[in-house]
């Protein structure tokens, strides 16, 4: 929802949650061929930061899924990028610093 208002109070405009694009992505601008994906740092994996913990208990769910969603959040970049689309990825741990959201979100949309 963070983005969602940043990007809104920004003055562009986008659709959410694109059925027909590969993930799904949160925010499609279509007229600018862009799209922006909001992921939660542990269930993506994220490797740079410190929410992404290896979970302590049922492990053998736990790592093929984590594994998986690794697996599939390349494949539909890859998927995305074949098709035209540029692809930006908001880590919930880049959410604390608004201000800097806000310039790389700028950066992203304007080019």
């Amino acid at each position: 929802m963070l983005v969602r208002r940043l990007v809104h109070g920004m003055g562009y405009r986008f659709r959410l949650h694109g059925q027909n694009l590969p993930g799904r992505p949160d925010l499609i601008f279509p007229g600018r061929q862009k799209v922006i994906f909001v992921h939660g740092c542990f269930w993506h994996s994220h490797g740079r930061c410190g929410i992404a913990h290896v979970p302590k208990s049922n492990l053998a769910y736990s790592l093929p899924k984590l594994e998986r969603t690794k697996r599939r959040d390349a494949a539909n970049l890859k998927t995305l990028r074949v098709l035209g689309w540029q692809v930006l990825t908001i880590w919930e741990c880049q959410l604390g610093n608004q201000v800097a959201l806000e310039r790389r979100l700028k950066r992203f949309l304007d080019k």
